[in-house]
């Protein structure tokens, strides 16, 4: 097949666009390369470097499949700019979509957010539950997922509400949860954790992208589909890295507050079993940064990347 993706050189876009070509797929990457780009030549592979908002520039012509993981990520990003967010995460969304079913793609794959539900009591957070997002960032996921339900009737729409994705990726990301905190440890031989009892939920970047294959293998499971697996508070993830790291845990007071769980039972419904885990991100990144494989720098945190670039 000929597939897109937007934010193709991304921390799970460039491990996406690796296992796509491995399957044989033509794949065209869109990605303005705020971080630079990993992904090695191939002979399916064609990359533009362009801005998602520029929706003219995106070629959309043979494509039969978007996989739009374009987007300005996280809240501290998001916050640097708020017009930047909503026309990057929101509007070119619905100009993407708008253009795929005019030159007509069959199926739009959506990355999604798992922060989209906000800050919930209950102990399962399921697909049905209200949207209450309280960050720019989580509302311009909540509009873009109306936007692309609004069109699902001329496209099969396939929305993804992703866990924090932990583990390895050449284009690295050390400002995610498990990453940020086994660096910590490799690095400093502490780990500084901000309060320590909120819980969010994690998904390891090869269940991440197994599960964009199982969806695109599938155009009939349309709808919202949570993706995540392991629901474990912060505390939990610097004690298992010390279980592997020899590193003392220095806990500080913190002013935020979220704390939510995913079930993802909707999605093991259709057959897709998790096969990695947080644990294994752990090991797996210990033993690159011994290997010299992993390396630190600020162009693996967002927020500071942008900064430099003064985005």
């Amino acid at each position: 097949m000929k597939l897109l993706v937007t934010g193709g050189c991304g921390f799970v876009g460039t491990q996406l666009v690796k296992s796509l070509l491995e399957q044989n797929h033509e794949v065209t990457v869109f990605d303005i390369q705020w971080f630079g780009n990993f992904l090695d030549e191939h002979p399916n592979l064609t990359i533009f470097k362009g801005d998602i908002c520029n929706v003219d520039e995106i070629p959309m012509e043979g494509i039969n499949v978007v996989f739009h993981l374009a987007n300005v990520a996280n809240d501290p990003c998001a916050d640097l700019d708020s017009k930047l967010n909503w026309e990057v995460n929101a509007l070119a969304t619905k100009f993407l979509v708008e253009k795929a079913i005019d030159r007509g793609v069959q199926q739009f794959i959506f990355a999604s957010s798992g922060s989209v539900y906000g800050v919930k009591d209950e102990p399962e957070v399921t697909e049905e539950l209200s949207l209450i997002p309280i960050s720019d960032y989580n509302k311009t996921k909540m509009i873009s997922e109306r936007v692309l339900l609004s069109y699902s009737d001329q496209i099969a729409v396939q929305i993804l509400r992703p866990a924090t994705v932990c583990g390895f990726s050449p284009r690295m990301r050390l400002d995610l949860s498990v990453n940020i905190l086994t660096m910590l440890a490799l690095r400093d031989g502490k780990i500084t954790v901000f309060g320590g009892n909120q819980t969010r939920p994690n998904i390891h970047i090869k269940d991440m992208v197994r599960s964009y294959h199982h969806f695109l293998a599938r155009p009939e499971l349309t709808g919202i589909y949570n993706v995540g697996f392991e629901n474990i508070s912060i505390m939990d993830i610097a004690m298992l890295v010390q279980k592997y790291v020899d590193a003392e845990i220095v806990v500080t007071p913190s002013n935020d507050p979220r704390s939510y769980r995913l079930s993802s039972k909707k999605l093991l419904g259709t057959g897709f079993k998790p096969l990695s885990s947080v644990e294994n991100a752990i090991v797996e990144l210990k033993e690159l940064w011994e290997k010299g494989t992993l390396k630190d720098g600020d162009e693996f945190y967002n927020i500071r990347r942008m900064k430099e670039l003064d985005i």
